[in-house]
This record gives structure tokens, C-alpha cells and sequence, in this order.
């Protein structure tokens, strides 16, 4: 199999760079949806959500600021929590692991873990800032409550785990 580009995914890669560098300068931030339906790249057969979508930020790796990933959640509320929390961070938080963070658009509570293992995931943001996987842009885990404000590890917890997996269980492939 060859990993020289086709002329047509040249095509497409080259409008992708120039969406996310533009999407970056006028908002801050670009965000890379996975498993949320069909997918624009040329040739590829993904036509059905993923059991478990995922999302991350492409920008706040430039400001000095790991980007930013939530595992489980679809459209709209991926939208609303990545963006919420990436304007706190361009605004001037710096977010930590083990910092709790609450934000006055959503009812759930968020934690911030670290992903041991972004080149795994943050294959846009990666391409973006042209790191390889081994030197990959950090990633932040934003983990969410469920309904009645649990964790995933908390006993009682009723949201599905294996939609909102701990960092380093799991990854984009």
C-alpha cells in the first residue's frame, strides 16, 4: 500500500490545511470531529457514527496549551463543551490534570486527565503543527459526570464507560 497522496488527496489535504489554518485564525481554534458521521476524505468508506466519537482542538497547541479531546458525546454538546472550554484557555486559563472545571453552558461537572498517548489520536493537530506521533502536540482529556454528576471510575455510574473510556485505553484507530 502506498502512502504517497493521490492527486485528488492532494487536493483535498491542501483545502483541509488551508480550513483548519483559516478556521484557527478566526476563531482561535479549529475542531476535528471523528466518528460523527460520513467523512470528507476522498475515498474513505466511514458513512456511520462510531460507537464511540470523539473530538479535539487544533489551535491551542500554538498559544503553548495542550489541545483539548472529549470521548462519547455527538453534536451539538461536543461543539458547545470544546469551544467553552477553549475560550477559557484563550482567554488566559491554564488548564491542569486533576483540576475540576464547571462551565455555566453545561450541567455536568468536567475533570481534567492527561492522555499518555496522543500521537494516537491528534492525528489533524499533529499534521497541522507537523510533529510526528512520538513527538505529538499534548492532549487534555476533558471526563464529563453523568446525569446524576458521577464519574466514570464512581460507584453508580450510569452513563456507558466504554463510551467514555480513561486516557490511554483508548485510541483513534
Amino acid at each position: 500500500m502506498s502512502t504517497v497522496p493521490t492527486p485528488q488527496e492532494r487536493a483535498w489535504l491542501d483545502q483541509d490545511d488551508s480550513h483548519v489554518a483559516d478556521t484557527i485564525r478566526r476563531h482561535g481554534v479549529c475542531l476535528q470531529l471523528v466518528g460523527m458521521g460520513a467523512c470528507s476524505v476522498p475515498g474513505c468508506p466511514c458513512t456511520v457514527e462510531s460507537k464511540r466519537p470523539f473530538a479535539y482542538t487544533i489551535g491551542l497547541f500554538g498559544i503553548a496549551h495542550p489541545e483539548l479531546v472529549i470521548v462519547g458525546l455527538g453534536m451539538p454538546a461536543v461543539s458547545s463543551v470544546l469551544n467553552s472550554t477553549a475560550r477559557l484557555v484563550l482567554d488566559g486559563t491554564r488548564l491542569t490534570p486533576g483540576e475540576e472545571l464547571e462551565l455555566p453552558s453545561w450541567d455536568r461537572r468536567i475533570f481534567i486527565e492527561e492522555v499518555p498517548n496522543p500521537g494516537d489520536i491528534a492525528f489533524g493537530a499533529n499534521r497541522h503543527y507537523q510533529r510526528p506521533a512520538e513527538a505529538s502536540v499534548p492532549l487534555l482529556q476533558l471526563t464529563y459526570t453523568d446525569k446524576r454528576g458521577r464519574f466514570p471510575w464512581e460507584s453508580k455510574y450510569t452513563g456507558a464507560r466504554s463510551r467514555q473510556p480513561r486516557p490511554g485505553e483508548w485510541d483513534a484507530h
